[in-house]
């Protein structure tokens, strides 16, 4: 039936084309989930960034549509030869939406506070590498790494290095204050994040939408309908209902690639799953495209490790554990479950790759002599039993950070996988000088997360997006979580 509805809404909108005019300055996305919160430094959801970054905050660096580090609110820097002293020159006359002058001792403010002791910045590993932060003057920050780091230019421009002020810290997550050409107007609470120009901001002119509206719609129908009514202007739509907006000329599907890998989670201190064969089996019981078809509609990139598939040093290791039902169940005999073994599947509220994908795999793996038993979780449980306590055996999630492969290198963290050889090959990478060095190693990692099976690599996530016609400057590709309003503009 909402097919039905979709498609009479959708014939609708071709022969009655909605006026334009009113949307000129207006930008509304359509988001399915709503944040926790809007102090990236602090929040592991892909809705915080997705709002703020580049609207809201800035960083030294930012990164832009094709993946390059460009400048922000530093607008030069020279790196020493050894990789180790970054001297920025920061942009003059930048203020804060509070009316607050920005300078060096920002910079040097929040990259403290974010190797604190008890900084809850998600990559402050980072910030503790930075041995000293010198001000020479308001307008040059001198930091010196304790080891060099080389992308530690595109890690600044990351959600996580956002500079902030100071006085408004302490209120970010309810009341953000930045330096970037969009200011905090209102969260109404399980509606909308609402944000306007900001006239503090250095380029406001440049400025051409004047009003964003982040509305949050987990109903894929309801979202639907809001983008054929005209009240929303971007979002996603169900895979198999691309096709219907398709038809006449008010709207453009993008198809991009995201950092985001979907992965089996795999809770690698559990008794039978600390078993490397257990988890070779589960790695054989998992049919790639099936699941890619089946939840996805042929939207993703089969991937056998923790590596994005767009980035230069990928190594396709897919065919790592073959697909192969009946080599699934020897292993898992010989790993002393002859008779199966049963596990948990814990899966979030995302319909498609966890709910969907997640009947697959368990189809899957218990044709394999798996017995698995699906718990449906909300966020705030998922965040809690599988991320905060580990309390799961088996889950399915996006991992949708830029580089992030070596988060199996983090103790702790709730894969529960220690591997003494992969950290150091992964700190070998993350300091390395020269870019052949990097990327034998960021190989080599790549070889040791497939070998051993960590997790149940699945796919590439896709960005696919349904847009309004005449919207200009929307990110195909998704290289971080951001949505870079200030460089959208509508057609006249």
């Amino acid at each position: 039936m909402k097919k039905v509805l979709v498609a009479a809404a959708l014939a609708s909108a071709v022969l009655s084309p909605i006026a334009a005019e009113a949307a000129k300055t207006t930008f509304n996305y359509g988001m399915r989930l709503e944040p926790p919160g809007l102090d990236p430094r602090t929040g592991a959801a892909a809705a915080i960034s997705r709002i703020t970054l580049y609207n809201i905050y800035e960083g030294l660096t930012r990164i832009d549509a094709d993946g390059t580090v460009k400048p922000a609110l530093a607008k030069s820097w020279t790196i020493s030869p050894d990789g180790l002293v970054y001297t920025f020159n920061l942009e003059a006359g930048v203020k804060f939406h509070d009316g607050s002058d920005f300078d060096s001792s920002d910079v040097k403010y929040t990259f403290e506070e974010n190797a604190a002791e008890g900084s809850q910045n998600k990559r402050k590993g980072r910030f503790t590498n930075i041995a000293s932060i010198d001000t020479p003057d308001a307008n040059t920050v001198v930091l010196t790494l304790k080891e060099p780091r080389g992308d530690f230019l595109a890690q600044l421009g990351e959600s996580t290095a956002v500079i902030v002020d100071p006085d408004s810290d302490g209120g970010n997550a309810t009341n953000p204050v930045g330096t970037g050409p969009y200011k905090f107007s209102r969260w109404i609470k399980g509606d909308s994040v609402k944000l306007v120009a900001a006239d503090t901001y250095r380029d406001k002119a440049a400025i051409q939408i004047k009003k964003v509206n982040f509305r949050f719609i987990n109903d894929s129908a309801a979202r639907m309908a809001s983008l054929l009514t005209g009240d929303l202007d971007l979002t996603s739509v169900p895979n198999e209902t691309l096709e219907q907006f398709k038809i006449g000329d008010q709207f453009e599907i993008l198809e991009g690639t995201t950092n985001g890998e979907t992965i089996l989670s795999t809770n690698n201190k559990n008794e039978a799953l600390s078993k490397l064969k257990v988890r070779q089996a589960i790695a054989h019981a998992i049919n790639r495209q099936e699941i890619i078809d089946g939840a996805m509609f042929g939207y993703g990139t089969p991937i056998g490790s923790h590596f994005a598939p767009h980035h230069p040093d990928y190594v396709d290791l897919s065919g790592t554990y073959p697909y192969d039902p009946e080599k699934s169940k020897a292993l898992l005999a010989e790993a002393g479950y002859a008779d199966g073994l049963e596990l948990s599947l814990k899966l979030p509220p995302v319909d498609d790759y966890a709910r969907a994908g997640g009947q697959i795999v368990a189809s899957q793996l218990e044709k394999a002599g798996f017995k698995i038993k699906i718990e449906n979780v909300d966020w705030p449980k998922w965040l809690d039993e599988v991320y905060k306590k580990k309390n799961y055996d088996l889950s399915i999630v996006s991992h949708v950070e830029p580089m992030d492969i070596n988060i199996y290198a983090r103790k702790g963290y709730y894969f529960n996988y220690e591997n003494e050889t992969f950290n150091k090959v992964i700190a070998e990478a993350e300091k390395a000088l020269t870019p052949a060095v990097r990327s034998a190693k960021l190989k080599e990692a790549q070889q040791i997360l497939a070998d051993d099976a960590v997790n149940g690599f699945m796919f590439q996530l896709a960005a696919v997006q349904v847009k309004r016609a005449g919207l200009n400057g929307v990110w195909k590709d998704w290289h971080i979580f951001a949505t870079d309003v200030a460089r959208m503009s509508w057609e006249d």
